[in-house]
């Protein structure tokens, strides 16, 4: 069916730009009244969104509409604005209108005038036509230059679907890039679960001011984390104010309550002066609270105010005071299972739970124990002013080590950390050595004994296991199986991510079994156990949870 000749256009009633009532209004530019101007811009239908205050100015309008364009229809939208300033009002009200107006694509060119309104109807204009709320493309008009005697202006039909219109979405894809990089430290990680969590993440950060939780053992990154989030929002001036740390675990009692919400002078033994207190410091910023399950229940009950109402009384005073701060959450602990226990708030849990991101352990993305070796050793570098290096031979053998088994990596990255800051101060001349590296690795065996002696070495917890399983499985199929099963499925799951081949799983998993057997035929044993759960050895590799 043909599209009927001219354009159907949506536009606000101009409370400023419109204004005329003399015979001088015709020597003025009026958006709404030369958009009918135009010779080569054929308006059908100009529908304006007016408020009933201004109904003399739109009777006004489209009377000189009907002087210049007789052919034009002018019909009124009504439309009403407490604040034509405030974003979500104004959304919910053209989102709205765009749903009572009816629109057939087959007859309606449909244009959504831009020039006139607020600025923030304009960016609402342009969003729900980018969304295809308003299936439409954008008109923008404009004044003559003031030398001209043409008060008919300009017009320009916007489409946001051309190709030029490509280079913006790559700048925005390109701003994710660098938000990613920005959190991953610059680090090239190939876990594909971690890299996952830091996509969501990079879109979280810039979008909320809400709680976030990050979970995790120790040592798997939290601290650092929150850190890059805090530059992140910084960068992107969404923060103003200063990056506050604590560990909960290391404060205790009036301390705790001290510490963080201040206290006044005279408050308690030793109280000598006025003390701020970390969520006043944090005011305009972010404060990461690490091991927040570790907190008593008062200072929970005082922290779940301050989220909510922004104010607390410091200990010692009859007068509250204000804050208002980003919360990053960090813990090692289940704090669901604190919850069922007694030990922690049920609503504190449920507002800081809104965003959750759990972290693996070094172990369970062990695909990226190489690069952060680089990292760890570059940062070494830059510290003390000369580059220091593996030789072939010492990076060859300390990556079969950190990689096999045998590598616990207890402390998860904390432990690299203090490896590579060991062979880093060792190095003589800048050069990691084949010996040196023996050496260290000697000196891991030990501290590992000493600090796991009693605990299998991959072993997780209950929301560790499903956390792995989860991103194998899909949350569906994980769904169905059972506690029992899921317990020995992730050991199995960790052990094809420690080794090359389903043989050398098999070496591991059945070393005291296989000693027993005249034949050994682990690999296919372990391939038939994969398959009831749809799952194979080459594919958890290609999703990035086997060792490279």
């Amino acid at each position: 069916m043909a599209k009927a000749a001219g354009h159907t256009v949506v536009s606000f009633l101009g409370t400023s730009l419109d204004r005329g009532s003399g015979r001088d209004r015709w020597e003025h530019w009026r958006p709404n009244v030369s958009i009918c101007q135009h010779e080569d811009l054929l308006v059908k239908r100009l529908i304006l969104l007016a408020e009933r205050r201004y109904s003399k100015l739109y009777e006004q309008v489209a009377a000189d509409i009907a002087t210049v364009s007789p052919e034009t229809v002018v019909e009124r939208l009504d439309i009403s604005l407490r604040d034509p300033w405030d974003f979500e009002e104004v959304f919910d009200a053209l989102f709205q209108k765009a749903k009572e107006l009816a629109f057939d694509p087959e007859d309606d060119e449909l244009l959504v005038h831009m020039t006139t309104g607020t600025h923030v109807a304009q960016i609402c204009l342009f969003l729900l036509t980018e969304t295809r709320h308003f299936p439409a493309r954008l008109l923008q008009t404009g004044p003559p230059p003031s030398n001209s005697t043409d008060v008919v202006g300009t017009w320009q039909i916007i489409d946001l679907d051309l190709s030029r219109f490509d280079r913006l979405a790559q700048r925005f894809a390109q701003e994710h890039r660098q938000g990613e990089s920005l959190l991953k430290s610059g680090i090239a990680t190939r876990n594909a679960a971690f890299n996952a969590l830091i996509t969501q993440l990079e879109r979280v950060a810039p979008a909320s001011t809400a709680p976030i939780l990050l979970m995790g053992p120790t040592g798997a990154g939290k601290s650092q984390l929150a850190r890059r989030v805090y530059e992140l929002k910084k960068q992107r001036h969404q923060l103003a104010g200063p990056f506050v740390e604590v560990n909960c675990a290391t404060i205790r009692g009036d301390g705790a309550h001290s510490t963080l919400f201040g206290h006044k002078r005279g408050a308690f033994t030793g109280a000598l002066q006025d003390r701020a207190g970390l969520l006043r410091a944090a005011n305009g910023g972010l404060l990461f609270l690490d091991e927040v399950g570790e907190l008593g229940r008062d200072e929970q009950a005082m922290l779940l105010r301050a989220l909510e109402e922004k104010r607390f009384l410091p200990l010692g005073s009859d007068q509250e005071v204000e804050s208002s701060f980003q919360l990053i959450a960090g813990t090692n602990r289940d704090l669901s299972t604190a919850v069922a226990q007694g030990r922690f708030r049920e609503d504190l849990l449920a507002r800081i739970n809104l965003w959750t991101f759990r972290l693996p352990g070094l172990r369970e993305r062990i695909e990226d124990l190489e690069p952060n070796v680089d990292f760890e050793l570059e940062r070494f570098s830059a510290r003390l002013g000369r580059r220091v290096h593996f030789s072939a031979e010492a990076r060859r053998r300390y990556l079969d080590f950190a990689t096999s088994a045998d590598g616990q990596w207890y402390g998860n990255f904390r432990d690299l950390n203090a490896s590579i800051t060991r062979l880093g101060t060792l190095a003589n001349a800048g050069r990691i050595t084949d010996d040196d590296v023996r050496g260290e690795i000697e000196r891991l065996r030990a501290d590992w004994r000493r600090g796991g002696e009693g605990r299998p070495a991959a072993a997780g917890t209950a929301a560790d296991d499903d956390a792995l399983l989860e991103a194998v499985l899909g949350p569906v199929k994980l769904a169905t199986v059972d506690r029992f099963d899921r317990v020995q499925l992730a050991e199995v799951v960790r052990a094809c991510r420690r080794h090359r081949s389903l043989s050398a799983v098999g070496r591991e998993l059945f070393a005291v079994s296989r000693t027993r057997r005249v034949t050994t035929n682990d690999a296919d044993r372990l391939r038939k156990y994969l398959v009831r759960y749809g799952l194979s050895f080459d594919g958890l590799a290609d999703h990035g949870e086997a060792m490279a």
